[in-house]
């Protein structure tokens, strides 16, 4: 018993070879990547195994040729080139030493030419170097850091001129700066006659600057308005940054073994120490505060841990007893019990 064999109609088979026709070919040569259709090596002249110095040496016999300051028309090797056509075949021999003379560009296309149906991660490969910027991101960061730094010291630097201007205008700065001033002789005014003598705006601008020198030199100014340190930029930080951190482990080690191992007593330094770490504010915004209120943590003993919790709760009763009778924030809860943010009424209404 013979089995029938089944055969496909021709518009069937028409079909499907013109849909194989149409199929992308594997091939290494795309348009658009590296040398387009040509093969680097073969515009440049060289076999895949040639060195750098061979590649490069390559190149300069063919720029002397074709860049479009050394063209010349009269040359027999270039018969039938035209300025135009001299010029297209110079940026492909450039585009192929760009290409060759790159390690990780020319493994790339190696990889491109023994892979050649892999188009779509050789199209990433391609574009993603090309438009990698080639910036080291070293120098990006030093750059950065740089700017930081210059802007902080220059902020700093405005917000001590601002409080050196504050400072001035305060009695109890100005009296003492004045009262230094006169001391030193700095106040002494001369006797002036004829085309010398100043007049009184000129004699109390000059005091002004007397006393606001010495109040810039004479008293300590503390917290975020203190004098700019260079030391305190970002970019001096990470450079001591070793430095201070051998420094902490060092103070760190000794605090353990003088308080844990040995049991000493703390020393005033040592109780501030631990009063602004429970009242958890930098060693700025502690020296901010005024001697006498620092004097005032140590006489309630506050390093102590019971003590600091019961003088936190009682400052706490305290801002509470003082918001409730503030007639600002009596205005402000009234206002938000009779209007608030979702009843604002309107004149039109």
């Amino acid at each position: 018993m013979s089995i029938p064999v089944r055969t496909l109609p021709w518009w069937f088979v028409a079909l499907l070879v013109l849909s194989v026709s149409y199929l992308p070919r594997a091939t290494a040569l795309v348009e658009g990547l590296y040398c387009g259709t040509e093969v680097c090596y073969d515009v440049l002249g060289v076999t895949r195994e040639a060195t750098k110095g061979e590649i490069a040496r390559a190149y300069r016999q063919l720029a002397r040729r074709y860049h479009p300051d050394r063209f010349r028309l009269e040359e027999p090797s270039l018969e039938g080139e035209t300025k135009e056509s001299a010029q297209k075949r110079f940026l492909v021999i450039a585009t192929a030493y760009e290409t060759l003379k790159d390690e990780d560009s020319r493994r790339d296309y190696d990889y491109m030419l023994d892979h050649p149906e892999e188009y779509y991660q050789h199209y990433y490969a391609y574009y993603r170097r090309r438009l990698t910027p080639k910036v080291d991101v070293r120098v990006v960061i030093l750059v950065t850091i740089c700017a930081i730094s210059v802007f902080q010291y220059y902020s700093w630097h405005s917000s001590y001129n601002e409080a050196i201007n504050y400072l001035v205008t305060v009695p109890k700065y100005r009296i003492q700066a004045t009262e230094i001033a006169r001391q030193q002789g700095l106040l002494n005014r001369p006797k002036e006659k004829g085309k010398n003598r100043r007049s009184k705006e000129e004699i109390r601008e000059q005091e002004e600057e007397v006393i606001r020198d010495i109040i810039k030199h004479k008293i300590d100014i503390k917290g975020g308005y203190q004098k700019p340190n260079l030391s305190d930029i970002l970019l001096c930080q990470i450079v001591l940054f070793p430095y201070y951190l051998t420094n902490y482990v060092a103070w760190y080690v000794s605090w353990f073994y003088r308080f844990t191992i040995c049991r000493e007593e703390y020393g005033d330094e040592e109780k501030l120490y631990i009063i602004r770490r429970y009242m958890k504010m930098s060693q700025s915004q502690f020296d901010s505060l005024d001697e006498p209120l620092r004097h005032s943590f140590l006489e309630k003993q506050l390093w102590i841990k019971e003590n600091y919790e019961v003088y936190r709760k009682e400052q706490e009763e305290e801002m509470k007893a003082k918001m409730a009778t503030d007639s600002r924030m009596k205005r402000y809860r009234r206002w938000m019990r009779n209007e608030g943010p979702g009843r604002l009424t309107f004149a039109d209404d």
